[in-house]
């Protein structure tokens, strides 16, 4: 199950905010290795480090690190202060975190009670790499809090992304759910998460997908995305206002995620029990027809709302990231990223108007 290997440092290629990128001399040759420093420590170059290298074996694109399990010569020291939220649970790397819904939080009482967000929109999508394209249909005024889902990489420091949006002043913070950790905010699950953006973190909208590292099996039901029918519900249940973003490829070879991905269609089709507004971009030719042909599919449950996407390349082409989709970049895939950023547009049809 875990290809194990020794290693030592050799150098420290980069490092954004929770995260090291490093190369690691092993007995197979260098790898490239990630390490998390609040789990394992800061790394230095001549460090012995143990490594996991099976998702690099495997060719994992998105996760095609070896990645630092601890460095057994220099332990960081034993963690202080509060916080009883124990993520990754029962694994060897279980962390302890201080939940924005703990009794010891400062935000305790604040979401002890919470229990509305207050009309707020909520984005939802299947992939990780929809989120600058969804921030990219938004105002820039809009303060925009990412909701970090548990089916992907769960550390929110592996999402170099994230803290590059974060840097240019994009999104405003992020809360990490469920098992998943290391953002802004911890909570418990997806509800508090929701909550905690619009009370704690005073968001105008919230988005909502799993973290880098989508898992698909080739199955109608076992893909990961499935939880973006879930964060349907809970937007609903919780008095928000959800918006749904298609899954829409011009690009992917396999006929299931070809027009509108099949992902979407069973997430919001099937998954999805309460109402959602569906951005449908209108990108005109035979391929935006068979868009809009797929997506009335999802009439019955939820309102279709036709957004043009007039602007949304120049928006997606000033994004501070690079947009990538399974190794497609705008250029390559520009439906998938226009159809995301058509449900940041509409998310922002439905933001308060600025009082005159």
């Amino acid at each position: 199950m875990i290809r194990w290997r020794r290693g030592e440092v050799v150098e420290i290629r980069r490092e954004w905010p929770g995260a090291v990128e490093l190369v690691a001399g092993t007995a197979d040759g260098p790898v490239r290795a990630l390490a998390y420093p609040a789990l394992v420590g800061r790394p230095e170059p001549g460090d012995e480090v143990l490594l996991n290298t099976t998702a690099l074996a495997m060719g994992l694109g998105t996760g095609g690190y070896a990645m630092v399990v601890a460095l057994p010569n220099r332990l960081p020291e034993d963690p202080s202060g509060p916080g009883h939220l124990v993520k990754a649970r029962y694994t060897p790397l279980q962390a302890t975190v201080l939940g924005a819904d703990e009794q010891d939080s400062p935000h305790h009482e604040v979401l002890r009670e919470a229990d509305s967000l207050d009309g707020m929109p909520v984005v939802v999508a299947d992939l990780h790499s929809a989120l600058p394209a969804i921030l990219a249909g938004l105002p820039r005024t809009a303060r925009a809090v990412y909701v970090m889902l548990d089916g992907g990489a769960l550390p929110a420091w592996f999402s170099m992304s994230c803290a590059q949006l974060k840097e240019a002043g994009w999104l405003a913070a992020t809360v990490t759910v469920g098992q998943s950790f290391g953002g802004d905010l911890e909570t418990v699950t997806t509800h508090t998460g929701l909550l905690a953006a619009r009370h704690v973190l005073n968001a105008d909208v919230a988005i909502v997908t799993q973290g880098p590292g989508n898992l698909g099996s080739g199955t109608r039901w076992g893909f990961s995305g499935v939880s973006a029918g879930e964060a349907v519900n809970a937007a609903a249940v919780l008095g928000g206002r959800p918006v749904a973003a298609l899954r829409v490829s011009e690009g992917d070879a396999r006929e299931r995620h070809q027009g509108v991905s099949h992902h979407s269609l069973t997430s919001y089709g099937r998954v999805a029990l309460a109402r959602a507004r569906v951005a449908v971009p209108e990108l005109g030719g035979e391929f935006g027809a068979r868009v809009a042909a797929q997506a009335a599919a999802l009439g019955e449950r939820h309102d279709l709302v036709p957004v043009p996407v007039d602007g949304l390349r120049e928006a997606l082409e000033a994004a501070p990231v690079r947009l990538s989709t399974m190794g497609r970049g705008l250029d390559g895939d520009e439906a998938y990223f226009l159809a995301s950023a058509a449900a940041g547009r509409l998310a922002a049809g439905l933001l308060p108007r600025p009082q005159a």
